[in-house]
């Protein structure tokens, strides 16, 4: 009797969809033991060893999944751009809409002007709209702020986020996003800046878990990109690109020569780019939210990147000009229609492959032993339901850390 163990938590009563290797991997009728928040049995409730458990949590059926991962978003920004929106609808082209002040410029203004506090508020209201769907791990990036403080700002509200939420919330720099307006003139300045002056305090702050870019013709060049990445790397922080959205400028391959996490978007990606991508280990993370948005036509090389292996990660790329989206349950249904992406492929997508785009993919993504106690019970009867219902929230139990909330 003595060599029981004792855990905090014990489920029991669904089957479990483990993701392992990003896979379904289905055990039916499934027990989970939970201790200091982290999964230490996953099997079979027949095969389970007699854990003394403070509390036993008997499910009603259904499926548990691993928590869900948002692996790309810009939930942090001052303002929202709806006028935009319907002033395109309504046939003002997007030229003239710059012009008359608005795109990523307008919501710079507004993010510039709005103070730490009013940012987390806003944020955590769009937040709390992914988490009530079983998002558990969520990646939020800076690159509305364009200047050192305002980033910073951006920064500590996603910070602030964190430790607000039942979730893992992890922060990116992503300053080079579009050149801000006092540096039309001089691009180069504003990448000498974020080089020599704010990445460097943002390392030392502890503010980010990664630095991001904008690669395309519209904002960074490559070279300026690999300037930006050369620091980040000597710095010690990890690296991920926008890459290939809206034309072929080999983003994707060079993000994956510095051993990038991932490359997002990748509309326009080439089979050389899936090579790189394979050969270091960097994830596609695809975002179908902007690409529906936009009205795009061009879909990313899906089949590229089955071929040679790339994990795909599926993210909602919340933003409030492109992919105004506050429901990954949807894009999974998106990465399916829109890009012919398998539902087991998308639920892959926003668990195992979208921690993996995150850095995360030892301690999250799958239900196995060691890994964080984050998963989601479903009354569903099979997996393919996350990706069939077309919106409307579905109804789960989120447990975070081994507690249910």
């Amino acid at each position: 009797m003595g060599n029981e163990m004792h855990v905090e938590t014990v489920w029991t009563g669904a089957d479990l969809v483990t993701m392992r290797d990003g896979k379904y991997h289905l055990i039916p009728a499934g027990a989970l033991a939970v201790r200091a928040g982290r999964l230490v049995w996953v099997g079979p409730e027949a095969e389970m060893p007699a854990f003394v458990a403070e509390r036993h949590h008997r499910l009603p059926g259904g499926i548990v999944t691993p928590g869900l991962v948002d692996c790309h978003t810009h939930l942090v920004f001052g303002g929202d751009r709806s006028q935009e929106f319907e002033q395109r609808l309504n046939g003002v082209s997007y030229a003239e809409i710059a012009a008359q002040g608005g795109g990523i410029l307008s919501t710079v203004r507004a993010t510039r002007a709005a103070t730490e506090e009013a940012l987390v508020a806003s944020a955590r209201w769009r937040l709390d709209r992914l988490l009530a769907e079983g998002v558990t791990t969520v990646e939020i990036k800076s690159g509305y702020g364009l200047d050192e403080e305002s980033e910073l700002r951006m920064l500590r509200a996603i910070r602030q986020l964190g430790e607000r939420v039942p979730a893992d919330v992890r922060a990116t720099c992503l300053a080079a996003h579009a050149f801000p307006p006092e540096f039309r003139e001089d691009p180069e300045g504003w990448v000498d800046i974020i080089c020599e002056r704010l990445l460097p305090r943002v390392q030392a702050l502890g503010l980010a878990d990664a630095v991001d870019a904008f690669c395309e013709h519209l904002a960074f060049s490559p070279q300026q990109v690999a300037r930006v990445f050369d620091r980040a790397v000597a710095l010690g922080m990890p690296v991920k690109l926008h890459a290939e959205q809206l034309s072929a400028l080999g983003g994707a391959a060079l993000a994956a020569r510095y051993g990038a996490l991932s490359a997002d978007h990748l509309e326009y990606a080439t089979e050389e780019d899936a090579r790189a991508m394979a050969q270091h280990g960097t994830v596609a993370v695809l975002l179908p939210g902007a690409f529906y948005l936009l009205r795009e036509t061009q879909r990313p090389p899906v089949d590229l990147f089955r071929r040679h292996g790339v994990p795909m990660a599926l993210a909602s790329d919340a933003n409030p000009g492109t992919s105004p989206a506050l429901s990954l349950r949807l894009m999974l249904n998106m990465g399916c229609t829109l890009f012919g992406m398998t539902p087991e492929e998308a639920l892959a997508g926003v668990t195992l492959w979208g921690a993996k785009a995150l850095g995360l993919a030892d301690s999250h993504g799958s239900l196995e032993t060691g890994k964080v106690a984050n998963f989601v019970h479903w009354p569903l009867a099979r997996p393919a339901e996350l990706v069939y219902w077309l919106g409307g929230e579905l109804p789960c139990t989120v447990i975070y850390r081994g507690e249910p909330q």
